[in-house]
């Protein structure tokens, strides 16, 4: 998934392409970068959603704050100049997403209907698992 560093350059690099192909054939993207952007736009979606009371709009500024960093800090480790920066940049990224992962709960249900926030919750979760996978395979 990541590359050494290049001898010519002092920063680390993600990859922007997956090399893994979908078994499922479901066009669910596997490259992270892609993937939190993706989510991010999403959050944007579901926060427009939101009724325009005064509660329900701290809790959206809450949820965008959280849901777009998630994919900032990913697109931020690229780059980085040591692994220990690398990792760093990833652990915010899943804090991050466990926060959006408490927004989203508690909106579902309270300001809108469960079927609604169920797949962001899903994909939040999935993303929460695939960022503590790299944070484990880069720690080794």
């Amino acid at each position: 998934m990541f590359r050494n560093r290049n001898p010519k350059s002092k920063y680390y690099k993600i990859q922007i392409k997956s090399q893994f192909q979908n078994p499922n054939k479901d066009n669910k993207v596997y490259d992270i970068r892609e993937r939190t952007f993706n989510f991010a736009k999403k959050i944007l979606e579901l926060a427009e959603k939101l009724p325009n009371s005064r509660t329900s709009q701290i809790l959206s500024s809450q949820l965008v704050r959280a849901g777009t960093s998630i994919g900032a800090n990913v697109e931020e480790a690229d780059g980085t100049v040591t692994k220990r920066d690398l990792v760093n940049k990833f652990v915010i990224a899943r804090k991050e997403a466990k926060e959006t992962k408490y927004w989203l709960r508690l909106i579902s249900d309270k300001y809108l209907p469960s079927e609604v926030v169920a797949p962001d919750l899903k994909e939040i979760n999935e993303i929460i698992n695939v960022l503590s996978a790299i944070i484990n395979k880069l720690r080794k």
